[in-house]
């Protein structure tokens, strides 16, 4: 944005993303000590939010008429703009799909006031919304009456692994994957997490208490969304317990399967899941062997230790979800450590070979933890990560290796490479055959140690 700022001409800039990711911050670091106007829709009455706008213009423009009178219409901001703007400025309207529930025809009141007067002044457009599908439907779609106006378009990813880090630098790898494996990497919820506290703590006072907002997260989220936030409920739930096909889906809620799909189709929109097919699949559209996972750490979380205990909870009874935690929480932590070993086999792609597509493997009977493929050079390798207190032997490796003459893929053409990620280390035999066999990698929590 900084470069479309320092060009000093009409600008329409979109940016969306999930709840709490970030894009209010990023606005308010990006207009910090510009020209600008910073303004967050809800779901007021059209007059009273442009009444509200009027009054940051006037306080901004120096121009009691505008105080006193504000805006009648969207339009007249437009105008407004037009005849006053002389030097590079940034109007910022942040949750822009309230606008539009408020008032349908919002989108093409903007689009005609930025073709009849912004699209050759020196005015930033900045338009920013956390609801994903109307965002797209509204500004970013072939069909949405902002199309083909914006310059530049920003979807605001959670934090990755390391970006999660930063916030807890003074944490171990070991330490940190814990509190990511709580709250995932959502800003906002790694601002409530209090480092000097254990995970188990924090669990206690920043999210089964009734009274802090990551209690309520994901109902709320929902609510804002959705108009029947119970039966995304009830499929998230089902989602995250490990009912993971379509139709064990189908069993666990008694929707319709064509009614199911089109849940489905809502909550990937929002980002809130994803569907996942085997890494060796080129087109994920049209493999059968989906299935769907969650795709915040956080909401995984969410539906193990507060959905199931409302009740409790509500009470102050925190018991059976503690029990729970610490008898559960090494299972939620090893699927967490799978997801953070795709990123850093990423991270190590330049010592190993360029990867195309990095993820899980499965059919029937057997599943491999991370594959990194490269199709033009029939590249492959293999992964096992093992989140254990105990080094890891021969034992896992020749159990790898078995696995991956199950995966059907390039079969006699391609070269083959192993890689074990470990907690905790390995023992002497295997460093010792892994050296002998000049195709493995180890890695050591997040560091590799041995490269073939």
């Amino acid at each position: 944005m900084e470069n479309k700022w320092l060009e000093k001409k009409s600008n329409f800039i979109v940016i969306y993303g999930k709840r709490r990711v970030g894009k209010t911050e990023l606005i308010k670091q990006f207009i910090k000590d510009k020209n600008a106007i910073y303004f967050l829709a809800d779901k007021r009455t059209t007059k009273d939010q442009l009444r509200e706008l009027g009054l940051l213009f006037g306080e901004h423009f120096k121009d009691e008429a505008i105080t006193k009178n504000g805006f009648n219409e969207w339009l007249d901001v437009f105008i407004y703009l037009k005849k006053n703007i002389k030097e590079p400025f940034i109007l910022a309207i942040d949750e822009y799909p309230y606008l539009i529930e408020t008032d349908k025809a919002a989108s093409s009141i903007f689009q005609k006031g930025w073709d009849q007067y912004l699209k050759d002044s020196p005015v930033m457009l900045v338009l920013s919304g956390s609801s994903i599908a109307m965002m797209e439907n509204e500004v970013l779609s072939y069909k949405a009456p902002l199309y083909g106006r914006r310059s530049g378009q920003i979807l605001v990813e959670p934090l990755n692994f390391r970006q999660s880090w930063q916030f807890f630098k003074e944490k171990t790898f070991e330490e940190f994957l814990e509190y990511f494996t709580l709250t995932g990497g959502m800003p906002a919820y790694l601002l409530e997490i209090n480092p000097e506290n254990s995970v188990e703590d924090n669990l206690k006072t920043k999210i089964l208490d009734k009274k802090e907002f990551l209690h309520n997260e994901v109902e709320f989220i929902l609510r804002e969304e959705l108009r029947e936030p119970r039966t995304y409920l009830s499929i998230l739930k089902a989602i995250s317990w490990g009912k993971t096909r379509a139709s064990e889906i189908i069993n666990e809620t008694g929707l319709e399967k064509n009614i199911l799909f089109k849940y489905l189709g809502v909550l990937e929109d929002l980002k809130l899941i994803t569907r996942e097919v085997p890494a060796t699949e080129a087109n994920k559209l049209k493999s059968k062997r989906g299935i769907y996972k969650i795709s915040d750490n956080f909401i995984k979380a969410w539906f193990q230790y507060v959905y199931p205990y409302k009740s409790n909870l509500e009470i102050g009874e925190y018991s059976e979800v503690i029990r729970k935690f610490r008898t559960g929480f090494s299972i939620l932590l090893c699927y967490s450590y799978e997801q953070v070993c795709s990123e850093i086999l990423k991270e190590n792609q330049k010592g190993i070979f360029s990867f195309e597509r990095v993820g899980r493997w499965w059919n029937n009977d057997n599943e491999i933890d991370v594959i990194g493929i490269n199709s033009e050079n029939k590249r492959i390798i293999f992964c096992e990560c093992k989140w254990s207190s105990k080094d890891i032997g021969t034992n896992i490796l020749n159990d790898l290796i078995e696995k991956s003459k199950k995966v059907d893929w390039n079969n006699d053409k391609r070269k083959e490479n192993f890689a074990l990620f470990s907690k905790s280390g390995y023992t002497e035999e295997l460093m010792r055959v892994a050296k002998e066999r000049g195709d493995v990698y180890l890695f050591l929590q997040d560091k590799l140690i041995l490269s073939p």
